[in-house]
């Protein structure tokens, strides 16, 4: 009972606050978000009663399923993202300003954290530095899904943001690799060649080879049926056996086998919307089945936030020089590669905006990070302000990036209560 009672309390908090959201102009994912925060330890949480909000971070934890599958279904929707026909277009383009800006803010926010090393070496250790510099290059699909979504963008910004989203994630896995294993062998005081290259890229090869696996399966089993109702049934039932699959781990011969269930499930979308001819539609109607579990995601995100990072005052100043580094990393770096690529010029202006919201991918490095033995607490609390900064102000950058951008429409979403009467009016004329 406790269980239903929080989640349900979680979805209506969001729904209702995005009401208001809605009234101040801002997306509602930022709605979803303060909704967690409000429903949270710190707040109504706080009050110990269970069943009326999340009242310890255990408590939010022990929904982490919900966000697994959330997460799933992003990356899965961002693989119908990298279809073929649009590749032809922007593919190029795309893998340049992805990869490019990506390194940018690596290289900038390590060399803002290792100066600050120098300054504070009892606060912050190198191998944090080197670690937080990896993180940094993670951008939060979810949100930069929910608010293209949300206001139905398209154009040149929009086409080439979503496999630029899509691929960041690849990369800043490799990088957080390869970082992470330096910064443990820097912890250690011995380099392995298995943890920072080889670990790393059997991560990503294998993750890809088992989401374009799943893809073709997925489209032969989609043959079998052909009503609409078992079409999106067998749709869910493949992406969460995918998501379950790619949390598989094992070791062989001393090496670790593990998979990214981001890359995996983004393969799984990306093969299927190419191979199926009537993708389109399904993913449609999947989008509409995954409308609520995405709001009890930003919910669970929101409440997640530990907002006790605020009490400590070197983790602010770390903080805060991790947040201009990373803005300024994020914005110059696609700024020149989409000149360099001879991009939309609107796309040279804007993209890098649309780039700051940071969460799930990263919030997983930082706990992944947690492992350090010397700064895995700091780089954990770190993120964490981060993204709290990030989510609360990234998706309301990326709507006014994308508005300037021509790719919102001023006057906003349609009402779908408005736009029945509206049909249903001129039927009857």
């Amino acid at each position: 009972m406790e269980i239903l009672l929080s989640l349900s309390i979680a979805l209506l908090a969001g729904l209702l606050l995005s009401r208001l959201a809605k009234l101040a102009q801002l997306p509602a994912v930022t709605a979803y978000l303060v909704a967690g925060i409000l429903i949270g330890p710190y707040c109504l949480g706080a009050f110990g009663v269970k069943g009326l909000g999340f009242i310890s971070m255990a408590d939010v934890e022990s929904y982490s399923i919900v966000c697994d599958v959330a997460l799933g279904f992003i990356a899965f929707s961002i693989g119908n993202e990298f279809r073929l026909s649009q590749l032809k277009k922007i593919g190029k383009q795309a893998t340049i300003v992805g990869i490019f800006q990506a390194v940018v803010t690596t290289i900038m926010v390590d060399v803002a954290l290792i100066c600050l090393h120098f300054i504070i070496p009892e606060t912050l250790s190198l191998p944090a530095a080197i670690t937080l510099g990896a993180i940094a290059s993670a951008t939060a699909p979810a949100a930069t899904l929910m608010v293209v979504k949300q206001y139905k963008a398209k154009g040149a910004v929009t086409d080439i943001l979503l496999p630029v989203v899509a691929l960041d994630d690849a990369v800043g896995l490799v990088l957080f690799a390869v970082s992470f294993g330096v910064a443990n062998a820097l912890g250690a005081g011995a380099v392995s060649i298995v943890s920072v290259l080889v670990e790393p890229l059997l991560e990503v090869v294998l993750s890809l080879a088992l989401g374009a696996a799943m893809g073709f399966l997925f489209q032969l089993c989609e043959r079998f049926f052909h009503s609409r109702s078992k079409r999106l049934s067998v749709s869910v039932a493949f992406v969460l056996l995918t998501i379950g699959l790619s949390m598989l781990k094992f070791n062989i011969g001393g090496v670790h086998i593990g998979f990214s269930s981001l890359l995996v499930c983004m393969m799984l979308g990306t093969v299927f919307c190419n191979v199926c001819d009537f993708s389109e539609e399904l993913m449609e109607r999947v989008d509409r089945w995954t409308a609520p579990i995405f709001v009890l995601f930003f919910v669970l995100s929101g409440a997640e936030l530990e907002l006790s990072v605020f009490t400590d005052i070197m983790i602010i100043l770390v903080g805060v020089v991790y947040i201009i580094s990373r803005s300024a990393g994020k914005y110059s770096g696609a700024y020149l590669s989409a000149r360099m690529s001879k991009c939309d010029p609107n796309v040279v202006k804007y993209l890098g905006i649309t780039l700051l919201p940071q969460a799930g991918v990263a919030l997983g490095m930082a706990m992944k990070a947690a492992e350090l033995a010397n700064g895995g607490a700091l780089v954990a609390n770190i993120t964490l302000f981060a993204v709290l900064v990030y989510e609360l102000i990234g998706p309301m950058l990326t709507k006014i990036a994308l508005t300037k951008a021509g790719d919102i429409n001023p006057e906003g979403k349609t009402s779908a209560r408005h736009e029945h009467a509206k049909n249903k009016h001129l039927k009857n004329a």
